[in-house]
């Protein structure tokens, strides 16, 4: 079981940054694929983009490549989110997720799951 808390959403312009966290208290997560989604109001939960257990591998969603950046640093139990010139289409629920496996783009291969933090970008 590996249990999952996502922090540094908030409220920001659009063209802003911020930094999304994921911290795990379970040493086993640095063997895991970690994953961000994202869920706006009204809409499906969609991949926003991850990275394999050791760094290795980066993936990201068309919309937010170039913008984004996924980093992780297992001595912290952390994986982070960048988010660069955000845009009020970046407005959403974001959430992490781990797998103990490969790094997918479907929601339903991830065994666990942050409460998701929210993000809020105004025009």
């Amino acid at each position: 079981q590996v249990h999952l808390a996502e922090s540094g959403g908030g409220l920001v312009q659009a063209g802003g940054s911020l930094r999304l966290s994921c911290t795990a208290s379970e040493r086993s997560f640095g063997n895991c694929a970690v994953a961000w989604f994202r869920q706006a109001p009204g809409k499906k939960r969609v991949y926003v983009g991850g990275v394999t257990w050791n760094g290795g591998v980066k993936d990201y969603a068309d919309s937010v490549t170039g913008r984004f950046t996924i980093s992780r640093d297992n001595a912290k139990n952390t994986v982070y989110l960048q988010m660069n010139s955000l845009k009020p289409e970046d407005t959403a629920l974001y959430y992490c997720a781990a797998v103990e496996g490969a790094l997918v783009p479907r929601e339903s291969e991830y065994s666990y799951w942050g409460q998701g933090t929210q993000v809020t970008v105004s025009s």
